[in-house]
């Protein structure tokens, strides 16, 4: 991919070009939802529809994620805004948080991977997970010019989410067979959410895994574990979607050859890893996206916001986002400054 023409892109036919290697006129500029929540306080005021009530109503969540893109910050649409469904879905508890603070797991289902066959299946008819399946039709009911993004959580971190973390990562070494079960179950459920969204209307699946990073599991059971069982849901989904992402979160030093056995039409790396070490170390034909400073995003000035923006382009990164979702502080010059960047600075070659 390089400098493109002056063609005027809609949002979704640049990020399908992208996802195909195909001549764009500058690089996009999303931010997913799920874990990469793309929601803040200031949009909440704005459009008038609040957290907690949006996670659990279905037109409020699809106005609430049409907020963000009405008010200029990203060229996408996203929902969820947590990534506790498919925890909650296999029998976790979960608080819906607060206009502030995203929902989170309050109590485990299970204490071990030995116990895996006593969670009930993830029921994608009721409850949250339903509330985002149709939130995803009313999207794609509006004819958007935009994509729409529908989130998974990956499964080391659904996984870890479900039973106490500790336990499970011990239990991946001392109980691997059993936990080779457990965690084939978990991609088998999620992969029943993430094809209902592609069939109510979104286009592209992002899964976020932050739990399966390399630094905590080390390059072999990244590759035994996250490796395999991200691919085993990426090769789930239907060949109709337009495309997928992949986030993984912490350094990639030391698994940069296993994170590109992903099967992902993009990866997305936090803030920690230099986009230009990525390019370096994944080659000029993986799509990479990032990784804006969410603390700059927070805390910074659209100036701060504008020069990491350029500087993620010139790095090598063909989609632009916040590295890890945004801060629900953060304010809205500072999030509308990565788009009006790009837009600002089409000549920026988004690969070098």
């Amino acid at each position: 991919m390089h400098k493109g023409d002056e063609t005027l892109l809609t949002g979704k036919e640049r990020l399908e070009r992208i996802f195909h290697h195909e001549e764009v006129d500058r690089p996009a500029c999303i931010c997913p939802g799920g874990m990469m929540n793309m929601i803040t306080t200031d949009l909440m005021d704005v459009s008038g529809i609040t957290w907690p009530e949006a996670h659990t109503d279905a037109e409020m969540m699809a106005k609430l994620a049409l907020a963000s893109y009405e008010n200029g910050c990203f060229e996408n649409v996203g929902v969820p805004f947590c990534m506790t469904i498919e925890a909650e879905g296999l029998g976790a508890e979960v608080t819906m948080g607060t206009k502030i603070y995203e929902p989170h797991v309050t109590a485990y289902a299970i204490d071990t991977v030995m116990d895996w066959k006593k969670l009930s299946p993830i029921n994608i008819e009721s409850g949250r997970a339903k509330v985002v399946i149709d939130a995803i039709k009313i999207l794609k009911s509006m004819n958007l010019d935009v994509p729409i993004v529908g989130n998974i959580v990956g499964p080391v971190s659904t996984a870890s989410s479900v039973i106490e973390p500790v336990n499970f990562y011990k239990e991946l070494r001392k109980k691997n067979a059993i936990a080779h079960e457990y965690m084939t179950f978990v991609p088998e459920e999620t992969i029943k959410f993430a094809r209902a969204m592609i069939e109510a209307g979104a286009d592209v699946i992002a899964i976020s895994d932050p739990s399966g990073t390399g630094e905590i599991l080390g390059p072999k059971y990244f590759e035994e574990f996250a490796v395999k069982y991200l691919n085993m849901l990426l090769d789930g989904l239907q060949e109709e979607k337009m495309g997928t992402i992949v986030h993984i979160c912490g350094q990639m030093k030391s698994v940069y050859n296993q994170i590109d056995m992903v099967r992902a039409d993009a990866l997305s790396f936090d803030s920690v890893v230099p986009m230009k070490e990525a390019r370096k170390n994944l080659g000029e034909d993986r799509v990479l996206m990032g990784n804006v400073s969410t603390y700059a995003l927070e805390f910074g000035d659209p100036a701060r916001v504008a020069s990491i923006t350029k500087h993620c382009v010139e790095s090598g990164s063909n989609i632009i986002s916040p590295a890890c979702g945004l801060g629900t502080k953060s304010p809205l010059a500072n999030i509308q400054t990565m788009l009006q960047t790009l837009e600002q600075e089409k000549g920026l070659d988004i690969c070098q």
